[in-house]
């Protein structure tokens, strides 16, 4: 029986569902909450960043994004997009790979719409791929780094930054957002 990519891909999405308890859709306050305090802790730890978001047009923040992987990995992550500072759109992230990985980790991923045109074309895309539906330019923080705002010059940047844990292979390229259809 021949085992085709996509049933490999689910998966391995499955797979990290099921270890990292996402299931089940958090709710809208809780991942409000969690929208909260990943953007706090991103202005009082990362330089420029207040900067960078007072340039947005709109903030997809997902406060936490969680990725393993031994050959097979996956990844998932729930977060809201941000126009003038409150929610109107939630969204999840996942992606599967094949290929030399190892590990598991936790991150908080941040994807900042600096173009009106960018951020209308996400929201009316029914999925988004990175890396197919747009270009996105990955920044990749570390505790009290900093954000060169004069070299911001792509229509979306994503800015990756508290990772916890071990991971070989980080990368955006083919994470497919999707909208959470809540009440």
């Amino acid at each position: 029986m021949q085992i085709t990519l996509n049933r490999i891909v689910l998966v391995a999405i499955a797979s990290l569902a099921a270890l990292s308890g996402v299931a089940e859709a958090g709710s809208k306050a809780k991942i409000d909450r969690r929208v909260d305090k990943a953007l706090s802790e991103f202005r009082d730890n990362i330089g420029g960043a207040d900067a960078v978001l007072a340039k947005s047009v709109g903030i997809l923040v997902f406060p936490s994004v969680k990725k393993a992987g031994i050959g097979i990995g996956g990844e998932y992550g729930e977060g809201a997009l941000r126009i003038g500072g409150r929610s109107v759109a939630y969204y999840n992230t996942a992606a599967a790979s094949i290929g030399f990985q190892l590990g598991a980790q936790a991150r908080r991923q941040m994807i900042v719409f600096l173009d009106q045109k960018a951020l209308d074309k996400f929201r009316a895309s029914e999925g988004w791929e990175i890396g197919v539906d747009a270009s996105v330019a990955v920044v990749t923080l570390d505790a009290g780094g900093a954000i060169d705002t004069t070299t911001l010059d792509q229509p979306i940047v994503a800015f990756i930054f508290d990772g916890k844990g071990l991971m070989y292979n980080l990368t955006l390229e083919g994470s497919k957002i999707s909208r959470i259809h809540k009440d």
